[in-house]
């Protein structure tokens, strides 16, 4: 067990070696992890206070001088530049890295203000910008690893909870842009991100114990979407479940029901958070409330492949 967030501060560290590596802070570096990167090397840490609008400019400075930028907040403060972020970064291309911690319900007792739910489709609405949510410490320090050699921005969402470490012996099959296949089945496909990742893998557990053969892929990227995988499950399953801590409008649910409607049309079905806001609640409350445990999306991949032609 461990926290994707580990992950991101762990990359950071392992970063230090290329010199144009530089970290911007927002006064929760020891939230986000990055305070790791700024107790070995200060004098590649900016601290730019409460001020998250503010850390976006700088970072965009940054890049156009050279530097590769990794910028980290909350990802409901992240919220709060986003027009720093499409003008500043996102329109001239910089590659500024804007990591977004805390992300979805799964924060659970910091309520409703606190839970970004709409922050993926935010940043996938931007041209030029990377979109990714991993599942685990390990994956997302090697997404992270792999950033400096992106030349984009980028937006990564990691959570403070521990979860599952699913990618120990498979760090080989982890890359931007190509989700990984970690149950293969032809009944029906969950593609997953985040914290849902776990739920899906139990999700499968417990369908195979009646007779129903799921895949289950980790789709960590969600921009841009690793739309032959998708396309090749919606062929060879005929029927599609989504699962996200996000809200079913715009994220990874939205993202590839608006690919398949274009191309490979099946049924779907999208777990995630419906139209409303979050509550305050143990993270595990805010699961079952919000309808995104293991359990919601058997009876989702029940419902789904029963509607197949």
């Amino acid at each position: 067990m461990a926290a994707t967030r580990d992950g991101y501060g762990e990359a950071l560290l392992d970063l230090a070696d290329n010199p144009k590596v530089v970290v911007l802070e927002a006064d929760l570096g020891k939230s986000t992890k990055s305070l790791h990167f700024r107790k070995a090397h200060p004098d590649r840490t900016v601290s730019c206070g409460i001020g998250e609008q503010n850390m976006l400019l700088v970072g965009a400075g940054l890049a156009a001088s050279g530097y590769i930028p990794f910028a980290s907040t909350f990802a409901i403060f992240t919220e709060r530049a986003f027009e720093q972020m499409r003008n500043g970064v996102a329109r001239p291309n910089l590659p500024v890295h804007l990591c977004g911690s805390h992300g979805g319900t799964h924060t659970g007792t910091d309520g409703s203000s606190a839970q970004s739910i709409e922050d993926l489709a935010i940043y996938r609405t931007l041209p030029n910008v990377v979109v990714m949510h991993p599942c685990d410490d390990t994956s997302t320090k090697i997404l992270t690893k792999q950033l400096p050699d992106l030349g984009k921005p980028s937006y990564m969402r990691t959570a403070r909870n521990k979860t599952p470490v699913l990618y120990d012996g498979r760090e080989n099959e982890i890359q931007i842009g190509k989700g990984v296949v970690l149950k293969d089945g032809d009944h029906a496909a969950i593609f997953a991100c985040g914290v849902l990742v776990h739920e899906a893998m139990d999700a499968a557990l417990d369908l195979k114990s009646k007779g129903i053969d799921v895949a289950v892929i980790d789709m960590h990227t969600i921009k841009p979407l690793d739309t032959d995988l998708v396309d090749e499950y919606a062929k060879k399953c005929g029927a599609i479940i989504t699962a996200e801590d996000h809200s079913i409008i715009g994220g990874l649910g939205g993202a590839i029901a608006e690919h398949v409607v274009g191309t490979h049309p099946v049924p779907m079905e999208r777990i995630g958070v419906k139209d409303r806001f979050g509550e305050s609640a143990s993270s595990e409350e805010m699961l079952e409330m919000m309808g995104l445990k293991s359990h919601h999306i058997v009876s989702a991949a029940e419902s789904v492949i029963a509607r197949k032609s």
